[in-house]
């Protein structure tokens, strides 16, 4: 069944702010293996402008895409997470995640589509900090296949 399209554009309210801690920033970049000394050491990234270590660019997907979370937990929505893969995923950067932000999740739906059967939803999460500045904004794109595929096909 086609999600409805009347929910493009709806907008979820924001997460409760995730503190950003040097050591998960730490741990992030040795589980994707950048050993870029600016997510590690306060002093190296100090030395490039910054004002503590900053998270690698794929650390925000981890709150985004639980933020995004009440979208498709949503029941009006009728999503069956059960056969969603993960079709894409892009970030916009107004600047970098740094260790002691605390941030915030805005998810907004950009577009919901039909294509072969399976519905792709766009998610936007807008992240913003404390004073309400935007950080970073993610785009993912699920796909929900079809329910008449065969599994394994």
């Amino acid at each position: 069944m086609a999600l409805d399209q009347s929910f493009v554009g709806r907008t979820y309210p924001p997460t409760e702010p995730y503190e950003v801690g040097r050591e998960k920033i730490r741990e992030f970049a040795e589980a994707v293996g950048d050993a870029n000394p600016v997510y590690t050491d306060a002093e190296a990234a100090k030395a490039l402008g910054h004002s503590d270590v900053i998270a690698p660019p794929t650390f925000v997907f981890s709150i985004t895409f639980r933020a995004a979370g009440q979208v498709v937990e949503d029941p009006q929505l009728g999503l069956d997470y059960s056969r969603v893969v993960h079709g894409d995923q892009k970030f916009a950067y107004r600047r970098p995640v740094r260790a002691g932000d605390r941030l915030t999740v805005t998810s907004t739906i950009e577009a919901i589509k039909s294509l072969a059967g399976n519905d792709v939803i766009d998610i936007r999460g807008d992240v913003h900090d404390e004073a309400g500045e935007l950080v970073v904004s993610a785009l993912t794109k699920l796909v929900a296949r079809a329910a008449d595929v065969e599994e394994g096909a």
